[in-house]
């Protein structure tokens, strides 16, 4: 999904999308729109979705609007809000938040075979998913099920959200690094 849905509007302007990007929250506005909630408020301070309420740290372009030459001054603030607040270790209630927004959205460029992730990135993702399932698989456990039932299997639970979110967080610094100009 790198483009808003066809028949959905832009929840501020009520109208068709121009610009169109999407916030970590996935909700989609148009890239003047959210800019302008922006500045409206505090530029010192993340906005937050107008429909959630959540912060939004990062706001990633639609693959139109990045090939659409015309909306390069709209691109360029988009660049400078997700520098200014992509590059932020935020919460763990905030990055648990973002896991089905930013791991969706890697399902997706991995299975896209137009778009690349980095060799080494890429590596990183199924090293992190082949070790945790291995540890979940293997018998052997910090806190074992056969001794501890039910309650053992919260060593396996935090093992597959530690790499969920690490496979997260690597996705995210190459949404930063697309996105924020650098």
């Amino acid at each position: 999904m790198n483009s808003p849905p066809e028949n959905d509007l832009c929840s501020i302007c009520h109208s068709h999308f121009t610009a169109p990007c999407q916030a970590n929250c996935s909700h989609w506005f148009c890239g003047d729109c959210i800019m302008l909630v922006w500045t409206h408020g505090s530029t010192l301070l993340p906005c937050k979705c107008p429909l959630c309420r959540r912060p939004i740290s990062l706001l990633v372009p639609s693959e139109d609007t990045i090939r659409d030459r015309s909306v390069a001054e709209v691109l360029g603030k988009l660049e400078t809000y997700n520098r200014l607040f992509g590059g932020h270790s935020s919460s763990l209630v905030q990055r648990m938040q973002d896991l089905p927004f930013l791991l969706r959205r890697l399902l997706r460029e991995m299975m896209d075979p137009q778009r690349t992730l980095p060799l080494v990135i890429r590596a990183r993702v199924y090293i992190a998913m082949f070790l945790s399932a291995i540890y979940i698989v293997s018998p052997i456990d910090i806190i074992p099920e056969g001794v501890l039932g039910i309650v053992g299997l919260l060593d396996d639970l935090l093992i597959a959200l530690i790499c969920f979110l690490h496979v997260a967080a690597l996705y995210r610094s190459v949404l930063y690094f697309r996105h924020a100009g650098s």
